[in-house]
């Protein structure tokens, strides 16, 4: 599994008790278990929330699924 995978997997998993859709940064960051510290790590690579939180904007709301959160958060990120 890459990094992107790896990465995505993790974000999905610390969203699994979400209440869906999320409406704005501050849902997300109070939907992730450690807020905004929540961390996701594979190899060499780490991604705080907080950093997630700088690559969105306001029109990649709202969040429907933790894979919709996932999959933008890492392809944005550039993982």
């Amino acid at each position: 599994m890459g990094v992107k995978e790896d990465i995505r997997e993790q974000i999905v998993g610390a969203l699994a008790g979400a209440d869906f859709p999320i409406n704005s940064p501050e849902e997300l960051m109070a939907a992730l278990p450690n807020g905004p510290d929540t961390t996701c790590k594979s190899g060499d690579v780490e991604l705080k929330a907080s950093d997630a939180g700088q690559v969105l904007t306001a029109e990649d709301f709202p969040f429907n699924s933790a894979e919709e959160v996932a999959d933008t958060i890492v392809n944005k990120a550039g993982l």
